[in-house]
């Protein structure tokens, strides 16, 4: 049964009617327009209006956990490991870009079309000799093989990469071989550096 209120209780109403351990709370609509707080996604006559994030929750996707995202990370550690090593990159960095890119999600796909875990255009897939972005092994190759095809264009200067992989290499050159002026790539830049330390730093790949 789900646990349904209407929004004049308010969301802190929630968190003091113990419902602190839940890890999103939704909002909808009905057909005659009335309001709703609910723990739980509904189908039927309903509209989605807004999702919650409980204060001490952590997502990292849609209605993603934090313990389903490290399910996933364990899955594909084998395979990052190996296209890693492969092109003579850390592990750790290939999983820093697959989190930011896809949170470890193989069947992800972005607005703008971007495929997998490594979040492949078709073009740079096809450039890349990746024949099916949806399978693990061809997608981190590929994404691998590109993450160290950009390193050697930008003489080894990680930041220089991180903006090559999100916005284009045209674009880091055409901006003087700078992060360009985005704030998309210039968040996802410093996205990804802070995953690439914490895995160095505090979790299981640290030494790798």
């Amino acid at each position: 049964m789900r646990n349904l209120l209407p929004t004049s209780l308010t969301l802190c109403a929630l968190l003091l009617a113990g419902q602190a351990a839940l890890a999103e709370v939704y909002q909808y609509r009905d057909a005659e327009g009335r309001i709703y707080l609910t723990d739980k996604p509904m189908q039927g006559a309903y509209r989605l209006i807004k999702r919650f994030s409980l204060p001490g929750t952590r997502t990292h996707a849609r209605g993603d956990s934090w313990a389903a995202m490290r399910q996933r990370r364990d899955r594909f550690a084998p395979m990052i490991e190996i296209a890693a090593r492969e092109q003579r990159l850390r592990p750790a960095l290939v999983h820093a870009v697959v989190r930011a890119e896809s949170a470890y999600r193989a069947d992800a796909v972005s607005h703008k079309g971007a495929v997998g875990l490594m979040q492949l255009m078709p073009a740079t897939a096809a450039r890349l000799g990746v024949s099916d972005s949806y399978d693990p092994q061809q997608n981190l190759r590929g994404g691998s093989r590109y993450l160290r095809q950009l390193l050697e264009l930008f003489d080894e200067d990680l930041r220089l990469t991180l903006a090559a992989y999100n916005a284009g290499e045209n674009a880091v050159i055409e901006y003087g071989h700078r992060v360009p002026p985005y704030p998309e790539t210039q968040r996802y830049v410093e996205k990804v550096l802070a995953f690439y330390d914490e895995y160095r730093s505090s979790d299981k790949l640290a030494q790798r």
